[in-house]
């Protein structure tokens, strides 16, 4: 199991396109995958769910990953989060 901080970085925050995305990614892997945020969890691979955790711009999300490719996910993931969800901000 691995388990990291991500920290949400674009303005809008984990908004529906930005959830979609991280589903996206996850739902490639075959390893369980869990977002935390303010006690509550959600399976990361459901719509639904990640947008329920309302995260906002600086908010502190925990991944759990379980799964034969949890190592790869998280890389992927991670970075993802790190790139703002590929969305590019305008001033």
């Amino acid at each position: 199991m691995r388990e990291q901080e991500l920290v949400i970085v674009n303005a809008l925050g984990l908004h529906a396109r930005a959830a979609a995305r991280v589903v996206r990614l996850l739902s490639g892997f075959s390893s369980q995958a869990t977002l935390e945020f303010r006690n509550r969890s959600v399976n990361a691979k459901s719509i639904m769910g990640v947008m329920l955790l309302a995260a906002a711009q600086g908010a502190r999300v925990v991944l759990r990953l379980d799964g034969p490719d949890e190592d790869e996910a998280m890389a992927a993931a991670a970075a993802l989060f790190e790139r703002g969800f590929d969305e590019q901000e305008t001033a």
